[in-house]
């Protein structure tokens, strides 16, 4: 079984996710409203600077004692090229309960070592590439995650959305404009060719917040 994904974005009207302030208040604030079991974030979002990578590249810490009443989600990160070093910055955030790397068959060996020498829990899920669909059915089975909800760019809401795993969008409408023609948006991935990939959406819900913000959420149709 697949756990409930939900996409949460705060995007200008012609839905970029540049050049824009949101209010990272009001953004978390209804974000806290689903109470997720997962966070799910794309590694290009949480890549760090090299000298902080640098930093912990030998600071293996004491394993993470997780308390089974804590109600803070997991943060689960794809990363099938084991770029993320930070994992030690992460956790001290003190926003979730443990982490845990997603990889692929070809991720580095070096990579997954690195990982279990700092407690990091890691699942397999794919070849080249994580797949996406395997590893949260993963997640599910082993460790309950009934919820999910992505706090990421275009690009892994692109390959959620592609692959059919959303259930639910909720985007955060910001009075601005951007434009360009750069693929800046909350939806990244190659042109359709057809309309056969076209997703349709149901409105469930639609509120006017502060400073002109409309708060939209859908959920995903899907085919029976």
């Amino acid at each position: 079984m697949l756990p409930r994904i939900v996409v949460h974005n705060a995007v200008s009207v012609d839905g970029r996710i540049d050049w824009f302030t949101p209010d990272v208040g009001q953004f978390y604030g209804l974000a806290a409203r689903w109470k997720e079991d997962a966070t799910l974030a794309g590694s290009d979002t949480i890549y760090n600077a090299e000298e902080s990578a640098a930093e912990e590249e030998d600071d293996i810490p004491e394993p993470p004692v997780v308390e089974a009443d804590d109600a803070r989600p997991l943060l689960v990160v794809p990363d099938s090229r084991g770029g993320v070093h930070n994992w030690r910055q992460l956790r001290e955030s003190g926003y979730w309960r443990d982490m845990v790397a997603l990889c692929a068959k070809k991720t580095p060996q070096t990579y997954r070592d690195y990982l279990d020498a700092r407690y990091i829990h890691c699942i397999i899920a794919g070849e080249e590439r994580v797949d996406l669909r395997e590893a949260l059915e993963e997640l599910h089975a082993r460790v309950g995650v009934e919820l999910v909800r992505v706090d990421s760019g275009g690009t892994l809401n692109g390959v959620l959305f592609r692959a059919g795993l959303v259930d639910e969008v909720s985007l955060l409408i910001h009075p601005s404009l951007v434009g360009g023609t750069s693929s800046r948006s909350m939806y990244r991935a190659p042109d359709l060719t057809t309309d056969e990939g076209v997703i349709d959406l149901k409105l469930i819900h639609c509120e006017q917040l502060e400073n002109g913000v409309v708060w939209v959420r859908y959920e995903v149709i899907k085919e029976a």
